[in-house]
Formats: C-alpha cells, sequence, structure tokens
C-alpha cells in the first residue's frame, strides 16, 4: 500500500498499526491499563492475520521479553507492551536485553499511568531506560506514536540495542487523526546471523558485551542532539546575540507534556522552548536553551526525570523550576490547566463543576462470583479474631471496599500467596490468601511451590472467573488448567476443592473453608464461575450470529 490515507485512533492503536507496518513478526505482552489495546488491535487486524503474526497473550511481562528475545535471535522484529508496573516483572530480562544486544530490532513499550487509574503506583518507565543505558522515545502525539515505530526498529538495528517507547494513559486513550504512509509488504528480517557470544552472559562475555555498552553511550547522545524528533525554537527576540535581551523564560517540554504548552500557546510558543521526545537527555540543545533565557520551566508527565537532570548538567547559575520547585504538581497527571498555571497564564474558561453529584466508587458487577466467595470467606472469617486475608491485583480488589471490607493488604502481582506464608512463618492463624486465576499463572504459582515446599499452614483461595476480567476479558493463561497446576506443585489432592460460587451453594463453600482452615497445611479452594461480563459478551454474539 502506498497510498496515505487518515484514521482516527488512540495512541495505542497508532503504535500497534506503526508496529504492523514496520514488519514486526509479532506482539508479546500481558495485558495492563493503559498498554491493553496495543496488543488487542493487533489481535483485530486483518494485515496481522494475513501475515500471521504473534499475537496472543503471554503468562507475564517476563515470559514476554524472553520470547521477543528469541524473535530477535532469529534476525526479526518483536514489540513488547506492558504498563508501567509490568516493568518491574520484566526487569531482568529487560535490562541484560542490552547487555545481549539485539538482532532482529526490539521495541518495549511502558504505558506509565500518572495519577494511579488503575494502578499501584506513579513510577516513570523513563528510569528503566537510563539505567538499562539504551534510547528511550516518548511520542507528544498520535502521529508521532505512529511514525516512531519504523524509526525505533531501525534505530534498535543500527545500533544493536532495544529501544524503550514510553507513554502515558493520556497518549495512550486519547484519539487523533494519524496519516498513515506506506506500509512494509512482509515481515522484516535482517538477514544475518546473531553472535552467540553475545547472547551467553557468561561473565567474560558479560565484561565484553558492559565495555560496548558503555563506550556507545556518547553516540546514543549524539544521535538524540540530532533527532528528528528532538527540537530547539528560539524566537529571535530572545537570541543572546549580545543586543536581545534574554528571555525571561525558557521551557523543556517532555513527551505528551509538549502538547500541553502548544495548547496553551495556539499561535506558536513566545518563548524559547526544547521539545524532547529521544533520549538520551539532549543536553546540547537545552544549552543552547538555557544561553538563551533567565528561568527554565520543565514541563514532564511521571516524576522529575529531566529536571534531577538537568540540576546536574546546567550550572549553578540557571534557575530550574518544574515539579520538584511546586511550578507543577508533584505528583498526578500534568494537563493544559495545570501547565497553565505553571506558565504564569491566567486561567482558562472551565465549564462550571456539577452540583450535588453522588460519588460512585467502584463495585464489583452484580451477579458476579467474586461477591459469593467474600461473602462466604466474610462469615468464616469471622469466627477467628486474629484471621488475615491477603489480597492480590485483579477486579477481586475491590473486596476491599465496602460492603466486604475483606482483604487486609493488595501490593503487587502475586504477593497475596507469599505474604500469607509469611505472615504464617511469623504465627499468624489463620492466614488465608486470595487470588485470581491470571494473577496466579502470572505470579503465583511459584509462591505456592514455596508453601508447599515449607508445608506453611496457609489457605488459598484461587478464585476464577475464566478470563482476565479487570482488563477486559482477555484469554487467561491457566483457564483449565489449574488443578493440575496445583497438584504438580504439590498441594495434596484431599485439600484440593473446586466450588461454584453462587447463593445456592453458601453452605457448601463456608464448610470447607472453615475444614481447610484448621488444616496444618497448604490448602487450595478454586471457587468457579465465569465472569458476568465475558459471559454476556458470549451470549450477544451467539444472539448476533442467529438473527
Amino acid at each position: 500500500m502506498n497510498t496515505h490515507h487518515k484514521l482516527l485512533l488512540l495512541g495505542d492503536q497508532a503504535i500497534a498499526l506503526g508496529a504492523i507496518h514496520a514488519g514486526i513478526a509479532g506482539v508479546y505482552a500481558y495485558p495492563g491499563t493503559p498498554s491493553t489495546e496495543i496488543t488487542e488491535y493487533i489481535q483485530e487486524s486483518p494485515l496481522a492475520r494475513e501475515r500471521k503474526l504473534h499475537r496472543t497473550w503471554c503468562t507475564n511481562e517476563k515470559t514476554a521479553m524472553e520470547a521477543a528475545l528469541g524473535v530477535s535471535y532469529m534476525g526479526k522484529r518483536a514489540l513488547v507492551c506492558m504498563k508501567h508496573v509490568g516493568m518491574n516483572v520484566c526487569a531482568d530480562a529487560f535490562v541484560n536485553a542490552a547487555m545481549t544486544g539485539v538482532n532482529g530490532g526490539i521495541v518495549v513499550v511502558a504505558a506509565d499511568d500518572p495519577s494511579m487509574h488503575s494502578s499501584q503506583n506513579e513510577q516513570d518507565s523513563r528510569f528503566y531506560g537510563k539505567f538499562a543505558m539504551i534510547p528511550i522515545l516518548e511520542p507528544s502525539c498520535q502521529q508521532e506514536a505512529y511514525d516512531m515505530m519504523a524509526f525505533a526498529y531501525e534505530l534498535s538495528e543500527k545500533e544493536g540495542t532495544p529501544v524503550l517507547m514510553r507513554i502515558t494513559t493520556r497518549m495512550a486513550h486519547s484519539r487523533a487523526v494519524v496519516t498513515v504512509g506506506k506500509t512494509v509488504s512482509e515481515i522484516a528480517c535482517t538477514g544475518r546471523p546473531s553472535s552467540p557470544s553475545d547472547w551467553v552472559l557468561l561473565p567474560g562475555n558479560a565484561k565484553r558485551r558492559n565495555e560496548v555498552v558503555v563506550a556507545n553511550q556518547p553516540h546514543l547522545q549524539q544521535l538524540a542532539e540530532k533527532s528528528p524528533y528532538n527540537s530547539c525554537v528560539i524566537p529571535e527576540n530572545s537570541r543572546e546575540d549580545g543586543t536581545s535581551p534574554k528571555a525571561d523564560l525558557g521551557i523543556v517540554a517532555c513527551g505528551i507534556g509538549y502538547n500541553y504548552v502548544m495548547e496553551n500557546y495556539p499561535e506558536g510558543c513566545p518563548y524559547p522552548i526544547v521539545k524532547v521526545t529521544q533520549y538520551p537527555l539532549p543536553a546540547g540543545l537545552i544549552t543552547s536553551l538555557a544561553d538563551s533565557c533567565k528561568e527554565i520551566l520543565i514541563v514532564e508527565e511521571g516524576q522529575p526525570f529531566v529536571e534531577e537532570q538537568l540540576r546536574g548538567v546546567l550550572p549553578g547559575r540557571y534557575t530550574v523550576k518544574g515539579r520538584l520547585t511546586g511550578d507543577l504538581p508533584r505528583t498526578g497527571e500534568l494537563n493544559p490547566d495545570s501547565v497553565r498555571k505553571g506558565l504564569g497564564l491566567l486561567p482558562a474558561d472551565v465549564f462550571p463543576a456539577a452540583q450535588h453529584v453522588v460519588p460512585r466508587p467502584p463495585a464489583l458487577c452484580n451477579g458476579c462470583g467474586h461477591r459469593d466467595v467474600y461473602t462466604a470467606l466474610n462469615k468464616v472469617v469471622a469466627e477467628y479474631p486474629d484471621a488475615k486475608v491477603f489480597g492480590d491485583i485483579g477486579c477481586y480488589t475491590l473486596g476491599a471496599l465496602p460492603p466486604y471490607r475483606a482483604l487486609s493488604s493488595c501490593v503487587d502481582m502475586g504477593a497475596s500467596i507469599t505474604m500469607a506464608k509469611g505472615a504464617s512463618d511469623a504465627g499468624l492463624f489463620p492466614a488465608i490468601a486470595i487470588i485470581g486465576d491470571s494473577t496466579f499463572t502470572h505470579s503465583g504459582m511459584t509462591g505456592l511451590l514455596d508453601a508447599v515446599n515449607d508445608r506453611a499452614n496457609i489457605t488459598v483461595i484461587i478464585s476464577d472467573n475464566l478470563t482476565t476480567a479487570m482488563t477486559g476479558g482477555q484469554d487467561s493463561a491457566g483457564t483449565n488448567k489449574f488443578e493440575q497446576i496445583c497438584l504438580g506443585l504439590g498441594v495434596e489432592r484431599e485439600h484440593l476443592h473446586v466450588v461454584v460460587p453462587l447463593p445456592k451453594n453458601m453452605e457448601e463453600i463456608t464448610r470447607i473453608i472453615r475444614e481447610e482452615i484448621e488444616y496444618d497445611g497448604v490448602s487450595v479452594i478454586i471457587p468457579r464461575r465465569e465472569c458476568m461480563q465475558t459471559l454476556n459478551r458470549k451470549l450477544k454474539q451467539k444472539r448476533a450470529m442467529k438473527a
């Protein structure tokens, strides 16, 4: 296809289409808001189906990253997608991918979630890219998100390194018109063999590769300085030419922060401005900006990643403002209004706030099987004054809220089982863990193996709704395998139970929970009933097919 046409796309969709057009062999991902729609777009793409791209979900982010490394080893291109906390899960493989280098290009998309709309923290994935010493791309708009994919794969293969693309919730989930260009006719392949010694990270090889990676940093810095996606614009009346005074303000705008600045200046920014969308930080461009202004405002989504670096890059005579100084909010998402305030502009006209709106916190769906699980669990737990229920990541985490208030903790994926084990080791009785089906296969199985090996006195509830419900009903890796997995990990058959969470079965469920709490060892209870949302979708599809 050589013609250009326009599409209305989410940022996630622009990335997905850009990756397909760049000739990827497949996408490797675990669902997590706000990254999920990237993989879903590829799963539904006719071109992806035609090319037989890999597009099924992985068990977790680490397996996704490692599978992508295998694709790269064979000289083909792979896309890896996750939300920001998924970077913690894949960090071992991600950081070491910089040490092995790549053959076929690898682009890792990390979708950060400032303001924690559906997350446990506000971490900034740019730190991972700097830590691994690899290039980082941060598109400022959906068009750049699409265009940057081909650029990223070329950069990855030319420099022999993975590339991190960092986006945030607003970029991922907002739409814009994207001009789509020429597509690759088939899956791209370097055609060159991998160097086995680079991929075997024994200490001798790793030391050699480390020297290569470190020595390449000045080159990557120069690439960022000259990148077509970075720019420095200094108005004529702000130039440091001996006659014109310095501008009162200079702006460094990163990623979507550039959009927020320009939205406040529709006729063009009157101040010197550096747009940063490729890292390492283009210190030369920023030094040029600093020489033309009195103060510098850093507009960046997430943590003060650039602001902290500039305090070391620029001499002390420059005033650097941003999140650390309070000129922009220290936490949460930026938006055009918060940036407007940081620029010293008067507030924009806004619609009046809605009056008398009653807050409506999230709740488990009507008819959800998790409701019956918590009803039964609370009934039994009330009999044990010292009981603690260790929760996990999923829609069942809503059991921490009224009316159930059932959970004592929720920390990270898979933590419920290992925290229950640790609490039991410390003398807690009863120690109960509740974990979802997808989370169990993501990172709960190893915790269960620890518990079995130590014969920990814990009760584990795997609440199985036959899908990855919280992120939209994607396939769950362990569906119809949980009994075999638990038995294979060493759970005793007589202490492994499957129940159907319905009100009519409440007496049976509470009896089993009570009996297994009293058992001195590891027991597993699997309440299994399909998610109401996925069930309704299936029923609608059936009705549509009959119509």
